[in-house]
């Protein structure tokens, strides 16, 4: 009879696990590899943050502008969908909300409202201006057609634009210079907020978050306002900064748009 404590123990089987003294103890128990976080390198004295260079100019330019685009700003639009998660608290800790729009690839932010909750109130309210509503209801209607007609972009001149919203004027309007200066402004306001991009002089590129300014819904609405015989001027849209629904329209939707819709 073999004698039990002269037999020896089977080895171990080799299962080819590499001994990475990171991801075990010194008495060989398991240890968690460090969060992404902690290998992020300071980038200024002082510096607390944890997010990586991109993922905070991502950040950092949705809370300063409109919009972030992915066409725009390729970078960062990358970096904001990797860390969508941890941008969006960093918002909601201002009571502020990230609405990402994977569809039109692009970010924009919108202030929190909740009954209830006393929310210091970050955003300004930036209504666009009539002018302004008018010029993005052509840029959109041209955006469609395009579309429509199986072209990736669609492109606008600025006397199409003068000659759109100039026919709106009352009828015994005389000041044509300085409706034509209100008219420019509002061009270069719609540039300077990335709907319209200027490709050469007088020319202009719409951009895709014309669609998300002025959706259908809120188009169908700006319809049914005109047609009212006792139509006013629309009351004023509360939603502030980001792509919000404009202050003051004059346009109505096309039959055929109502129709697909």
């Amino acid at each position: 009879m073999t004698d039990v404590a002269d037999t020896e123990a089977p080895e171990a089987p080799d299962t080819g696990a590499s001994e990475d003294p990171g991801l075990s103890g010194a008495d060989g128990s398991f240890v968690a590899p460090s969060a992404m976080e902690d290998d992020v390198e300071a980038l200024f004295a002082g510096d607390t943050g944890v997010l990586p260079y991109a993922a905070r100019r991502a950040l950092a330019l949705v809370l300063q502008r409109r919009y972030l685009s992915a066409a725009g700003h390729p970078t960062e639009w990358k970096a904001l969908l990797a860390h969508q998660g941890v941008l969006a608290s960093r918002c909601h800790d201002m009571f502020v909300e990230l609405v990402v729009d994977r569809d039109y690839e692009i970010a924009y932010k919108r202030q929190v409202r909740s009954d209830g909750l006393s929310i210091p109130v970050l955003l300004k309210d930036e209504p666009y201006r009539r002018v302004e509503t008018l010029l993005m209801l052509f840029a959109r209607n041209r955006f469609r057609q395009e579309q429509g007609a199986g072209e990736r972009a669609a492109y606008v001149d600025a006397e199409e634009l003068v000659t759109y919203a100039l026919g709106f004027l009352a009828q015994d309007e005389t000041n044509l210079a300085g409706r034509r200066r209100e008219i420019d402004n509002a061009v270069a306001a719609l540039v300077r907020e990335h709907v319209l991009d200027e490709v050469a002089a007088g020319r202009y590129r719409v951009q895709p978050v014309v669609e998300v300014l002025l959706p259908v819904e809120r188009l169908r609405e700006l319809s049914a306002w005109l047609r009212s015989p006792s139509a006013t001027e629309p009351a004023e849209q509360t939603e502030p900064d980001g792509p919000a629904e404009p202050a003051e329209t004059t346009d109505v939707v096309d039959e055929d748009e109502e129709a697909r819709a």
